[in-house]
């Protein structure tokens, strides 16, 4: 299947893994990212400018769906904000034509109109929902038994569920879970899986958020895990980033390493783990190498 490819902005910036390894998994799952027409998109806004400015926000929105509406294919992001941005201003747009056209004025300086009916769709979701889980199944070359990882959704991806469609797909409020299952690991459950990671507030109350890295980490690594995995690189930076920190105000190493959603997936897949990057974090990720590659 073929996507207009979105990654965003982080993983084309602080976590280049996140990129590599997604273009490893894909062309193992037969996701075909159509990256050229995207290369004019900008950034979403990350919800910070919508709380400024609500229709630049949309705008520019808008005009990213346009450009993948350009390429024929459906748009497909693996950024948790940028999914839950999306879809909160593609929302308003449908549920207000008026507005809609209001914003295609603007759009039409550039020559591009947004027709209203893209689905911007995140990786987590059209693994589950376009490829099928039979089919990640069956192309799982190692799985991952043994192995218990916690889920972390994050704020975007779960909430406005209404934005997000979860009354037509019920099946995303326990997507992440649903595929750490297909790869053969176990799930770790804790409270602070749909919670926020802390990074919002990170540059104007650095010890509550590094708090929260602490109290979502200890929580997981308490009850089992062995590391956490997430469809955000934004909660990654501060779960990974600051888990340091973290450590320092728990007063005690934590030490869970914390693994984009496609490196997960890229090791099961029998992708080598310097192929997805794994060396790249601050939290060392040799310790679940070592308990998937060198057992009794």
């Amino acid at each position: 299947m073929k996507y207009a490819f979105f990654p965003g902005c982080v993983s084309r910036g602080a976590c280049p893994e996140l990129f590599v390894s997604t273009m490893e998994v894909c062309s193992i799952l037969g996701i075909e990212l159509d990256y050229e027409s995207m290369k004019g998109a900008s950034c979403t806004g990350s919800g910070i400018l919508q709380e400024k400015n609500q229709k630049l926000g949309d705008t520019l929105n808008a005009r990213n769906f346009a450009l993948a509406e350009k390429s024929g294919n459906p748009l497909l992001t693996i950024c948790s904000t940028c999914q839950g941005v999306m879809s909160q201003a593609n929302k308003r747009m449908k549920d207000n034509p008026e507005y809609l056209k209001e914003i295609n004025e603007s759009l039409a300086e550039e020559g591009l109109e947004y027709s209203g009916n893209l689905e911007p769709k995140h990786l987590l979701w059209a693994i589950i929902e376009d490829i099928g889980i039979d089919k990640l199944k069956s192309l799982v070359k190692h799985p991952l038994k043994g192995l218990k990882f916690a889920p972390f959704y994050g704020c975007y991806i779960v909430r406005p569920s209404t934005a997000l469609d979860f009354s037509g797909h019920p099946e995303r409020e326990t997507s992440l879970e649903t595929i750490i299952e297909a790869v053969g690991a176990e799930v770790t459950d804790f409270t602070g899986k749909n919670l926020c990671c802390g990074f919002p507030i990170l540059m104007i109350n650095e010890s509550n958020s590094v708090n929260m890295v602490a109290k979502h980490t200890d929580e997981a690594k308490n009850n089992g895990a062995d590391a956490m995995v997430t469809p955000c690189p934004l909660c990654h930076l501060n779960l990974d980033g600051y888990q340091p920190q973290a450590s320092k105000a728990a007063g005690h190493t934590i030490g869970l390493p914390i693994l984009h959603l496609p490196q997960m997936l890229g090791l099961s897949l029998g992708i080598d783990p310097k192929a997805l990057k794994l060396n790249r974090h601050i939290i060392s990720s040799e310790k679940i190498l070592s308990l998937l590659f060198v057992r009794p």
